[in-house]
């Protein structure tokens, strides 16, 4: 039954992948379950594969065996192709005739720099698409057993950077703002500035007393949960990376939302 229900996807009328364009995909923030079939669609038909680090070997493994696949990560701390490099190479790949997958870890414009590429190739007069992906920020955590809202937590969440082009905590960031503007912040690429972030909440209001919960991995079969608390931020050590950290009340929900464990855990698919 399962694999006559896939097969009506070969009679979908996906839009064609063109020669000479760009797709910028996101490809969610695991396993090859959680990606979007535009995705897929887009796995089958290009003729070259631009990936970020974060792409896992399995939804790699979906594209046909001789679809060129070029690594462009880009990793804190490590060496990394340099984002003017990677705009350039996707618009050289595009202007030989090929259609190029920008692959991209959770969704292309949710701190993806999609809207940095994507304005790039139109400035280039390269036709494109986005193919938006379900960022770790939403479904990732959702893996972990946190809702991001809840009606009797909070109406409004704030999504964050950790870092800014340079690598340093972001200097625009008002965070006397941030503190008071909603009761969830849910921050990304922030590991490595925690101990700061958490300073800066805690001198602008927030109570140190506030749950920190921190998804390593998140929706993968290597997932793993730290939780502490903002006062206690700066003593957490060796957090696993990639990761989202969240602050706020609905941690509250982990404990009976838990789900995703045992066996779950250790199925690629998610």
């Amino acid at each position: 039954m399962t694999q006559t229900h896939f097969a009506q996807l070969a009679q979908s009328d996906f839009p064609p992948f063109e020669a000479g364009s760009v797709w910028l995909v996101g490809a969610g923030p695991g396993g090859p379950g959680l990606l979007t079939l535009l995705a897929f669609h887009a796995l089958g038909q290009a003729d070259v594969i631009v990936h970020d680090a974060l792409v896992s070997p399995q939804i790699l493994a979906l594209a046909p065996a001789h679809v060129e696949r070029i690594h462009a990560g880009k990793r804190g701390g490590k060496p990394s192709p340099k984002q003017a490099d990677i705009s350039i190479r996707l618009i050289e790949l595009a202007r030989q005739g090929k259609r190029v997958l920008r692959l991209k870890g959770g969704d292309p414009f949710m701190f993806g720099r999609g809207g940095e590429e994507a304005g790039e190739l139109a400035r280039a007069k390269i036709p494109f698409r986005i193919v938006p992906g379900i960022s770790s920020g939403l479904g990732g955590l959702a893996y972990a057993g946190l809702p991001i809202t809840h009606r009797e937590t909070n109406h409004s969440v704030i999504f964050l950077t950790g870092h800014d082009e340079t690598g340093a905590v972001p200097a625009s960031v008002d965070w006397p703002a941030i503190a008071r503007a909603a009761p969830v912040i849910v921050m990304f690429m922030a590991v490595k500035h925690l101990p700061v972030i958490a300073q800066r909440l805690l001198d602008s209001g927030r109570l140190g007393s506030e749950k920190l919960t921190v998804v390593s991995h998140a929706a993968s079969p290597a997932q793993m949960v730290t939780q502490s608390t903002l006062e206690n931020a700066a003593s957490l050590t060796d957090l696993p990376t990639p990761a989202i950290i969240v602050l706020g009340p609905v941690a509250n929900y982990r404990h009976d939302l838990d789900w995703y464990v045992g066996e779950a855990r250790r199925h690629i698919f998610g």
